[in-house]
């Protein structure tokens, strides 16, 4: 009895319910700082409480349902025996965990709950359950102990251990106290958290079960209906923290909301919300994968936000962290005293660009983890969609590891077979379970078939973020005017690649920090905002679906800062018409997208984009046409990338007759020049880029001009965009 007395008080015992509880007609407990007590049972039978050892007290049993009146030194009190309970978990929840099942979250954590004694006396607490095979030990502590560590060791079964915890309640903080394999002491937040304190504070919360009523059931019915590839898609990327700083979820609803619909956009989303404990992180190094940041309120508060842009139109697209996790002390790391979530193998442990641990994708457990936690955001907070974040430093093991620093696959490769299996576990699951859920890979390689079927031997992502596409957009119009003439081959390749797979076109949070500068900076010239214009208009008819960082919308002058925030000032400062007009702009392309299904429904189809011309070197002109590939909506695009305005220019036109110029970027209401066709050109029948007919036109230096056959009976819409959010 002795050692296990001892492996007790040190917080080592695996089965402490072995000595605690009831053991035949004595009772044994922890009661740290105990002055005085005696077990009470409910027929009024009294038993002194003495001390066997340290902080372990015994006492004659009195009956069978009883408690301690227990006095700490100020007054008396009720404590109930943790160790009297039965355990929440069967061997079957166990086993979800140990198979890795998406169905973790149902079984680890902290669940307010309620037992019943054996006179029918109810008893509120919390169930925790952790998984830490190879700790040596685990104690639950937090408010409802103050902070002892000493009164409730859990216990262990199948490597989950766990206990209830009496009189602990919702909004209780807590950690647990791991001994680890390794001999040493680490106090860990809960993997499995729902709520967390604000940091620096490292707590998790017990959380209530989730008390918003939704109001979105017709969005999300009909959220599955289509086909996203055939649906507009423009995405207004938001690290919500300091869009508008000192906002929280629910302030924050309206205004964004009210922002994203006077531009047109289709989709918010938002930079990792998930808990994390360096804010300049901008939440890409997660602390808890399952808790939405405290710093912007509760996890009701998050619903209502969602909620609120499901009730404008709006979708709500969520960054999504698996590829690594930080070394916080509080965190996963070495999680039970041994390499737990991340690699043991030292090759493999870590992400070096980002000094992180990788996640170890061979480990069922670990995969069971990061599986419920992309369910949870779906499920639990309707998220419309998630785009999973570092997919390629995922599936290559060399990903930014030099000579020696890498352990090829059993095949020699540098391939990461652990990693395609989950990521296509991943996807098969969010399609099964959360229909009309978007999956989207930032995959910075050219891996083949991203968002290919499984079956097709692809990973199963709705969406892949162009990377290769953003940078040679942005250094095409990042070019001197004079030198853009020799970008024909450029944009012919993106334009013949755009059905390689379904992309999404970024403009995003990478491209504006870190001495890159914003869209507006990285123009040259003097006219800066003609060319931003341009570029967003080129982006908006490209194949493929939109992304644009908070701020471009308007040409924001300074980069992004997580301290600063948005630039407001800027659209009202000397400058501010034009970065009015910028933003009139982008409201004026989200509609036209809306309006014209040529420019949406044939993104990923080789049939929806007709090059008409990128030839043109001397002039700097791009021409192509995107096309509906189910009906006759047609929309010729045409890029004059000079500095020289383009009078009488020929352009070869896919039909004669009428065109509508539909939008000119350089229009006076967006403070251009003014230069235009004055609301139309006529195709005749003079060959010319190697169709039949041809208009001749005017081409606006630094501009793009938009043109829509009049017989298409799509007439142009000149309505103003709304106006942005105050």
């Amino acid at each position: 009895m002795g050692d296990r007395i001892d492996r007790l008080l040190a917080g080592t015992h695996p089965a402490p319910d072995s000595v605690l509880g009831p053991r035949g007609g004595r009772v044994h407990v922890l009661l740290p700082g105990l002055v005085d007590g005696e077990t009470v049972s409910s027929t009024g039978a009294r038993t002194p409480l003495t001390r066997v050892g340290g902080h372990l007290f015994g006492a004659e049993r009195p009956g069978d349902d009883y408690w301690f009146e227990v006095d700490y030194g100020d007054g008396p009190r009720v404590v109930e025996d943790p160790h009297r309970f039965s355990p929440r978990l069967s061997a079957p929840d166990r086993d979800l965990v140990r198979l890795g099942s998406e169905r973790i979250a149902d079984v680890l954590g902290s669940f307010p709950s309620r037992r019943e004694t054996e006179s029918g006396r109810a008893v509120t607490g919390v169930d925790f359950a952790v998984w830490a095979p190879n700790a040596r030990g685990v104690t639950v502590f937090g408010d409802f102990d103050a902070w002892g560590a000493q009164q409730y060791p859990m216990v262990r079964r199948d490597g989950v251990w766990e206990l209830f915890v009496p009189g602990a309640r919702i909004g209780d903080c807590y950690k647990y106290r791991i001994v680890g394999a390794d001999g040493l002491v680490r106090d860990k937040a809960d993997p499995l958290a729902h709520r967390t304190q604000c940091p620096p504070d490292t707590a998790s919360i017990v959380d209530a079960p989730a008390q918003y009523v939704w109001t979105d059931a017709e969005w999300m019915a009909a959220r599955g209906r289509h086909d996203p590839a055939r649906r507009p898609m423009s995405v207004y990327e938001v690290h919500l923290g300091s869009w508008r700083p000192g906002l929280d979820y629910r302030r924050a609803a309206r205004l964004l909301a009210d922002h994203v619909a006077a531009l047109n956009f289709t989709h918010v989303q938002l930079l990792p919300i998930t808990e994390h404990p360096y804010g300049p992180s901008w939440g890409y190094q997660v602390g808890s994968f399952f808790a939405p940041t405290a710093r912007l309120g509760t996890p009701d508060d998050l619903r209502y936000l969602v909620d609120h842009l499901h009730s404008r139109g709006i979708g709500v697209l969520l960054d999504w962290v698996p590829a690594h996790f930080p070394k916080d002390p509080f965190a996963l790391g070495e999680f039970d005293g041994t390499p737990l979530y991340e690699h043991a193998d030292p090759l493999r442990r870590e992400q070096p660009d980002w000094g992180t641990y990788a996640f170890n994708l061979g480990r069922d457990e670990v995969r069971g983890f990061l599986l419920a936690a992309a369910l949870y955001w779906c499920e639990q907070f309707h998220i419309d969609g998630l785009r999973v974040d570092a997919v390629a430093a995922m599936l290559y093991r060399d990903y930014s590891r030099g000579p020696g620093q890498w352990r090829p696959a059993p095949d020699g490769s540098h391939r990461n077979e652990e990693a395609v299996g989950f990521l296509r576990e991943l996807t098969d699951m969010i399609r099964r379970r959360c229909p009309g859920t978007l999956m989207i890979a930032e995959e910075s390689t050219a891996w083949p078939g991203v968002t290919a079927s499984p079956t097709e031997g692809g990973l199963g992502f709705d969406f892949k973020w162009d990377l290769g596409w953003m940078h040679r957009t942005l250094d095409l119009f990042g070019r001197e005017p004079a030198d853009r003439g020799r970008g024909g081959g450029t944009v012919l390749e993106s334009l013949t690649g755009a059905s390689h797979e379904r992309y999404v076109l970024p403009l995003s949070h990478d491209e504006m920090v870190h001495g890159k500068g914003t869209l507006l900076t990285r123009m040259p010239g003097d006219d800066r905002a003609g060319h931003v214009r341009a570029l967003l208009a080129y982006q908006w008819a490209h194949p493929g679906k939109k992304l644009l960082f908070m701020g471009q919308e308007f040409g924001q002058p300074d980069e992004w800062s997580e301290h600063l925030g948005v630039d407001w000032e800027a659209l009202s400062g000397e400058t501010g018409p034009t970065h009015r007009g910028i933003a009139r702009l982008v409201g004026d392309l989200g509609r036209l997208m809306l309006h014209h299904p040529a420019l949406y429904r044939g993104d990923a189809d080789a049939t929806g984009v007709d090059v008409l011309d990128v030839s043109d070197a001397e002039h700097a002109v791009v021409a192509f046409a995107r096309r509906d590939p189910d009906g006759d909506d047609v929309v010729a695009c045409l890029f004059n990338l000079s500095d020289d305005d383009l009078h009488d220019y020929r352009m070869g036109l896919p039909r004669p007759g009428r065109w509508d110029e539909v939008l000119n970027t350089s229009a006076l209401d967006y403070r251009g020049s003014g230069v235009g066709n004055l609301g139309r050109v006529d195709a005749v029948g003079v060959a010319s880029h190697g169709r039949p007919f041809s208009a001749t036109l005017t081409l606006p230096a630094r501009s793009a001009v938009w043109l829509t056959p009049a017989s298409s009976g799509r007439s142009p819409d000149h309505e103003p965009s709304r106006p942005l959010a105050e």
